[in-house]
């Protein structure tokens, strides 16, 4: 018993601290972490092996909270071991309880929900947006599995949130690749922010949905200590090849120890005052009756000595003219057209073997968005990881294998990508660098119709050009948009070099080259196409061809327009409004998606300026569908050569004679 009774001290201790960190806060979730006491006081005072003075050495055994809300148990775990904190090595110094007791005060590195950028580096990824936890997990394991390391992943899910879809499509993952160094441990405290949980996520229908998965589910009682000690240690075992991946089903009580916490009406809602003093003593009585007395030692697993990996030699990757050559495109180089899915395809196998820490996922559509030139590589095909149909756990997959020192290029459909928008916030909230592409960008998809097009995506991803990362000081995202091929190479090439995230939209139509190898890019860059003194017109991707296209009829009216391929967000502003100032103050803005993207930035810089600029934008107006041809679409948009030129002249007739 004396195992069980120093458990159950440590269990008290920490609920305890729990509901003082949260009183002091005035805010938290008290009740949730006490129903994780006993699981967070057997892993990580005697089961998981780790440093608490080097919370984030690369093969130490890593908690993955995806039931953000209940951190103030961590927290109090941390305080009491003394777990070092701090925004980089040379600033770590260990928690403190006085310091945990500053949660969610504006200067403090303890957020209200795991916040690794913050300056808690025991966590990898934020978490908080319930459901993504156990993807990174995922991720993490991956990461771990092609360094060598035989690190475990314990993620504590929720079992409100394990109504999520996500959670699913991470525990078929993690069956896929044979992640069982992934503990998934589900909290079953039966109560949700207002209500009791659904039948459907009961400890028993989890269950039985883990062992249909393949899992072998070990149900326990989780405030008894030897039932959980005995789980995480079948799960050690589990790791055996003949085994089946094991998870861990927890049946616990929010508000563990304190009756008036209990049932329903107590989430997210601190005790302070004379309450807090009878929640103390609630818990101080239960651990009388349960014989609680810290009469052993528990014991950290302590790493065994596994020096660090060395950091990989990058090398640079071969230029887009040679990547063709040597990957057999010599016919559609020769061609001088080659649509820009395919040249991201070329170049992100270049990559891969230019960079070993590159790795590859996909949503089952590689033969599409042409990452699998990556699969199709024999000295690259371990580290591409196909996600299948699940956009979500694809991106949180991904936030994963970046926090365990990966480059992950994620490649979907465009439209797809929009499925992930919460993932990918979470992970540039969690200081993870994301490298996305998007193919079938835009409504130059042809037959598919509108289900298949990306136009909302260029909005949505420049929101994040217009901030800057608290880590980096980069934007949050580079939004690129090639136009031929050897653009679509050069940026995949500068997006593997970046250290923050990216999003790379890429089309489906074959386009004639329009640059050539001497041609420079760079993030946040344009390209002067063709100097005029009339107009500025700025357009990007497929668009840029479409303008030259409308050139022919601008000619016919004199109109000399400056065409700028404007392939990033963000840009060079200044450069910007001093190629209007030389065009009449006369902007065009042209794009295939809908608006707030380029137009939209564009009459931003132009407002801010104060100068008397003329902004008109051209995007689609509408909803797009079905048509056959390219030019189809864009004549139905309203984005054709024809309707680029009327609305180039109709601006040019409002200048005085």
């Amino acid at each position: 018993m004396s195992f069980d009774s120093t458990v159950h001290a440590k269990a008290v201790r920490l609920a305890k601290l729990a509901y003082e960190i949260t009183a002091a806060a005035g805010s938290g979730h008290p009740s949730t972490a006490a129903s994780l006491a006993h699981l967070v006081s057997v892993l990580m005072y005697q089961h998981m092996r780790y440093e608490p003075t080097n919370p984030m050495h690369p093969s130490a055994d890593r908690l993955v909270l995806s039931e953000g809300h209940a951190v103030p148990i961590v927290y109090a775990a941390c305080a009491d071991l003394g777990v070092y904190f701090g925004l980089d090595k040379a600033s770590l110094k260990p928690l403190t309880l006085e310091i945990a007791k500053s949660l969610r005060a504006i200067d403090s590195p303890i957020d209200g929900h795991p916040n690794p950028i913050e300056g808690f580096p025991f966590f990898d990824t934020a978490t908080g947006s319930l459901g993504q936890g156990l993807s990174s997990a995922a991720g993490l394991a991956l990461a771990a599995r092609l360094d060598g390391y035989d690190k475990r992943v314990f993620c504590i899910i929720g079992d409100g949130e394990s109504r999520e879809g996500q959670v699913w499509e991470a525990i078929d993952f993690i069956k896929d690749h044979d992640l069982k160094a992934v503990c998934p441990i589900f909290n079953c405290n039966a109560f949700a922010q207002t209500q009791q949980v659904s039948a459907q996520q009961s400890w028993q229908t989890t269950a039985r949905k883990l062992e249909a998965a393949g899992f072998q589910a070990v149900v326990i009682d989780g405030h008894r200590p030897a039932e959980v000690a005995q789980a995480l240690a079948d799960h050690a075992r589990s790791i055996n090849p003949d085994a089946a991946p094991v998870a861990i089903v927890a049946k616990t009580v929010k508000g563990w120890g304190a009756k008036s916490q209990q049932g329903n009406g107590h989430h997210g809602t601190a005790v302070t005052g004379e309450a807090l003093k009878g929640v103390l003593a609630e818990l101080d009585a239960t651990g009388k009756s349960l014989g609680a007395i810290a009469d052993v030692a528990l014991k950290i697993s302590l790493m065994s000595p596994r020096p660090q990996r060395e950091a990989v030699q990058k090398k640079k990757p071969l230029g887009f003219e040679d990547a063709m050559k040597v990957f057999g495109q010599e016919k559609a180089l020769a061609s001088g057209r080659f649509a820009t899915r395919k040249a991201y395809g070329v170049a992100l196998r270049a990559i891969g073997h230019a960079c070993p820490d590159v790795v590859a996922l996909d949503a089952d559509v590689n033969n599409s968005t042409f990452s699998g030139q990556f699969l199709g590589d024999e000295k690259l095909a371990r580290r591409f990881f196909e996600c299948r149909i699940a956009e979500q756990n694809m991106f949180s997959v991904a936030a994963g294998l970046a926090a365990g020192g990966k480059t992950p290029f994620c490649s979907t459909f465009a439209k797809f990508v929009t499925r992930g928008y919460d993932q990918i916030e979470m992970a540039i909230n969690s200081g993870c660098q994301l490298k996305i592409a998007g193919s079938h960008a835009g409504v130059t998809l042809g037959a598919d119709g509108p289900s298949q097009m990306a136009l909302p995506d260029v909005a949505w991803f420049s929101s994040f050009a217009t901030m800057r990362h608290n880590a980096t000081g980069q934007p949050g995202f580079y939004v690129l948009t090639p136009s031929d091929a050897y653009s679509a190479y050069a940026l995949t090439c500068l997006a593997a070099e970046h250290p923050g995230s990216v999003y790379l939209r890429t089309l489906r139509p074959e386009t004639e080259f329009l640059y050539s190898p001497e041609e420079e890019f760079k993030l946040g860059g344009h390209n002067v196409l063709m100097e005029g003194s009339d107009i500025l017109i700025i357009t990007s991707g497929y668009m840029v061809h479409e303008v030259n296209r409308a050139l022919e009829q601008l000619d016919e009216h004199h109109i000399e327009p400056t065409i700028v391929d404007l392939y990033s967000l963000p840009y060079d502003e200044d450069a910007i409004l001093d190629l209007a100032n030389g065009c009449n103050g006369l902007v065009l803005t042209v794009e295939d998606n809908y608006g707030n993207g380029i137009g939209a930035h564009i009459a931003s810089t132009v407002a801010r300026s104060g100068d008397g600029f003329t902004v008109e934008q051209m995007y689609v107006k509408k909803i797009p569908k079905s048509g056959k041809t390219e030019a189809d679409l864009l004549r139905y948009c309203g984005l054709s050569a024809d309707d680029i030129a009327k609305k180039a002249i109709a601006m040019m007739n409002t200048l005085p004679v």
